[in-house]
C-alpha cells in the first residue's frame, strides 16, 4: 500500500501522475515512484521519501502519454529505493503497482519462480515476476494478467502496463480500494478519487476479482471467467480546493478549527425546512426494527463508537456494543434475532471493517456505514449510508471526522428515540448549537493549550487520561492522540480501574491527564486525581463550567453532558498537536502510519 494512481490519454502523464500522487500525501507513505510508456521506451523513477523528492529525480525532457504511479507505505521490506513501486518483471516488458498484501507470495515464489532473481523484498515483485512467466506460455498479455490474479490470495489494487503496448493499462482489485477515472479522450486509475479531481469528476467503482481494461476511449471490465460487466459512473462530491493547506502551517491545525464548521454543516444537512430531523425513512426503519446494534470500527472510529453507545442506549433505548473490526473479523460473538451493523470509517476504504462487512451480509444482515467518503466501499456494499459532511480530512490523525461521527450518531440515536416514541427533554439540534459555539471558543484557546502542554509535556516520555462515564471514552481518544503524533507513550484509562493496577506507572512528575465534566461521577474522579498526586503525578484536570473547582487548569464552556465530547476533545486534540510540534515531529505525516489503512 498505500496510493496509486495511473493515466492514459492525450496529455504528458508525468505531471498528471505527480499530482496525483501528491494529492495521496495524507494517506502516509515512505517511497514512491512513477513509470511512463512512449513507444516501446519505458523510464522509471523510484525514490525513498517525498514526491518533492520524485519530482526532482523525474526526467523533464521524458514525454509519454501512459504511465502509473505509487506511494508506499513499507509493509513487505524496509522502506527503500529497491522496494518502492512501480517493480518490474526480469525482462522488464512488464511494470506493476501494487497496493495491500498477498497473503501466498512466499508459496507463488517457492512454486513458480524459484529460478527467478528477486530485486527487492516486496511481495509485489512476485505478482509481476509471475507474470511473466505465465505470459512465456501464454503469449497473452491479459490472459498471464488474469491467470496471475487467480492465483493470488489477500488483498490487492493492480495497475500493469506491458513496454510492447502503449494502448491499455491492466487492473485488477479485491479488498484494496481502486477506481477508473473517466474523461475525455483519456481515462485514470486512482486508489482515491482526490487523487484523479484534477482531471475528472466523474469514476467507475470496480469489484473484485474483475480484470478491467482501460484504453484512451474506453474502459471493458470483465469477471475472471471473461463475462463482460456494464457498470454505471458517479460523480464524486468533493472539491479538490478543500484540501488545501491555506495559511495553515499543517493540515491537522486547520482541522481542528473547521470541526465547529463541520458541526454547524451537519445540523444543516440533517435538518428539513420545519427544523425537524432529515433522515433517510429506510434508515429509521431499520433502526426501528433491530433489536441490538452492532458497532463496528477502528482506532479514532471505534472511539467514536464508544460514545455513540452512549447515545444509541441512553436516547433511543437499544442495546448497543461495540467491536474492534480486527477482532471482530475472528472471533464474531453470539448475535441477536435482529441485529444492525454500523460501520464507521472516516475513509470508508478500512480493510477490517469490510472484512466484517462481507461476512454479515453473507449471513443475512443489514448494515449501515457512517463515512466521510461517498462513493467509497463500506459506502456502496453497506445497505444504507450516512454521510459524515467533514470535507477531506488530510492529517493522518483524524480530528474532524471523529467529533462529526460523534455528531452524526446523536442525531441518529435522537432520530430513532422520536420514531419509537419516546419523548426527550432536550433539542438535539439547538444542544448541536451549543456544542459547535462551545468548540469554536476553544479553538480560540490555542495559546493557553499551548503553554499547558509545555509545562506538563515538554520532556515526559510517558503520559496517562483518566476520566470516567463517557470522559473515559475521550480520554481513550486524546491518549490515541497524543502517541500518534509526538510519540509519547500514552494510554486512557477509566478512573476507577486506576487502583487495579496502572497506578504502579505513577512516578514524580509523571503527567497525568483528568477530565471532569460529568457532574455525577464528578466526585470519583476528583478522587482519583488525589490518589495520583499523592504518588508524585503531575496533574492536568479539564472540567466543566459549572462544576469546575478550584484549581482546574482548564474548564470547557457548558454543554449538554451527553455531548460533552465534543468539546472535551477539542484541548486534547490542541494538546497533542503542540506536544508534536516542540518535539520536531511531522505533524500531518506521523511514522509509521498511513491514514486509509487498506490491508487487514
Amino acid at each position: 500500500m498505500c496510493g496509486i494512481v495511473g493515466y492514459i490519454g492525450k496529455d504528458d502523464t508525468k505531471d498528471i501522475l505527480l499530482e496525483g500522487l501528491q494529492k495521496l500525501e495524507y494517506r502516509g507513505y515512505d517511497s514512491a515512484g512513477i513509470a511512463t510508456l512512449s513507444g516501446e521506451e519505458l523510464h522509471v523513477f523510484k525514490v525513498k521519501g517525498r514526491i518533492a523528492a520524485l519530482r526532482e529525480e523525474v526526467d523533464p525532457n521524458v514525454k509519454a502519454s501512459l504511465g502509473i504511479g505509487h506511494t508506499r507505505w513499507a509493509t513487505h521490506g524496509a522502506p527503500s529505493k529497491e522496494n518502492a513501486h512501480p517493480h518490474q518483471s526480469d525482462s522488464g516488458r512488464f511494470t506493476i503497482v501494487h497496493n495491500g498484501v498477498i497473503e501466498n507470495y512466499n508459496q507463488i515464489r517457492k512454486e513458480y519462480l524459484g529460478d527467478v532473481e528477486l530485486k527487492s523484498e516486496t511481495d509485489t515483485e512476485i505478482i509481476v515476476q509471475l507474470i511473466e512467466l505465465l505470459h512465456r506460455k501464454t503469449d497473452n498479455t491479459k490472459e498471464a494478467f488474469r491467470q496471475a490474479v487467480e492465483l493470488l490470495s489477500g488483498s490487492y489494487a493492480l495497475a500493469l502496463i506491458d513496454s510492447r503496448d502503449e494502448d491499455t493499462i491492466y487492473v485488477a482489485k479485491n479488498k484494496s480500494p481502486l477506481l477508473v477515472g473517466l474523461g475525455d479522450g483519456f481515462n485514470m486509475v486512482v486508489s482515491d478519487s482526490m487523487a484523479g479531481l484534477q482531471a475528472t469528476n466523474e469514476f467507475m467503482e470496480l469489484m473484485d476479482k474483475e480484470i478491467v481494461i482501460v484504453k484512451r476511449e474506453d474502459v471493458t471490465v470483465e469477471k475472471l471467467d471473461g463475462t463482460e460487466v456494464e457498470r454505471e459512473s458517479f460523480t464524486a462530491e468533493i472539491d479538490s480546493m478543500d484540501i488545501e493547506k491555506g495559511t495553515y502551517p499543517h493540515f491537522m491545525l486547520k482541522e481542528v478549527d473547521e470541526q465547529p464548521f463541520v458541526i454547524r454543516k451537519i445540523i444543516q444537512e440533517y435538518q428539513d425546512e420545519d427544523d425537524r430531523i432529515k433522515l433517510d425513512p429506510e434508515v429509521r426503519e431499520a433502526m426501528k426494527e433491530c433489536d441490538r446494534i452492532y458497532i463496528i470500527a477502528a482506532g479514532t472510529s471505534y472511539h467514536a463508537g464508544l460514545v455513540g453507545k452512549q447515545f444509541l442506549e441512553k436516547i433511543s433505548g437499544i442495546p448497543t456494543e461495540v467491536h474492534v473490526a480486527s477482532e471482530f473479523s475472528y472471533n464474531m460473538p453470539l448475535l441477536s434475532e435482529k441485529p444492525l451493523f454500523v460501520f464507521i470509517s472516516q475513509s470508508g476504504e478500512t480493510a477490517d471493517s469490510r472484512s466484517v462487512l462481507v461476512q454479515t451480509k453473507k449471513l443475512g444482515h443489514p448494515a449501515l456505514t457512517l463515512t466521510n467518503v461517498p462513493g467509497s466501499t463500506l459506502s456502496r456494499e453497506a445497505d444504507y449510508t450516512l454521510h459524515l459532511h467533514a470535507g477531506p480530512e488530510i492529517a493522518v490523525a483524524s480530528t474532524k471526522a471523529y467529533t462529526a461521527q460523534i455528531a452524526v450518531l446523536a442525531i441518529l440515536a435522537v432520530d430513532t428515540a422520536r420514531a419509537k416514541g419516546i419523548e426527550l427533554e432536550f433539542d438535539p439540534m439547538q444542544e448541536l448549537g451549543i456544542a459547535a459555539n462551545a468548540m469554536e471558543a476553544l479553538t480560540d484557546q490555542k495559546e493557553e493549550l499551548e503553554n499547558l502542554t509545555r509545562e506538563y509535556l515538554s520532556t515526559t516520555r510517558n503520559c496517562f487520561f483518566i476520566g470516567r462515564s463517557i470522559d473515559h471514552y475521550v480520554g481513550v481518544e486524546g491518549a490515541l492522540k497524543l502517541k500518534e503524533i509526538s510519540y509519547i507513550q500514552a494510554e486512557g484509562f477509566a478512573g476507577g480501574e486506576l487502583k487495579h493496577g496502572t497506578i504502579a506507572l505513577i512516578e514524580e512528575g509523571t503527567p497525568v491527564i483528568a477530565l471532569a465534566t460529568q457532574e455525577s461521577v464528578s466526585p470519583s474522579i476528583r478522587g482519583n486525581v488525589q490518589e495520583v498526586e499523592a504518588r508524585g503525578a503531575n496533574t492536568l484536570t479539564i472540567s466543566m463550567k459549572g462544576i469546575e473547582e478550584e484549581g482546574d487548569e482548564f474548564a470547557i464552556p457548558k454543554v449538554h453532558d451527553l455531548l460533552t465530547p465534543l468539546a472535551t476533545v477539542i484541548p486534547l486534540q490542541l494538546i497533542a498537536y503542540y506536544a508534536a510540534l516542540h518535539r520536531d515531529c511531522d505533524v500531518d505525516k506521523p511514522r509509521n502510519l498511513a491514514k486509509s489503512v487498506t490491508v487487514e
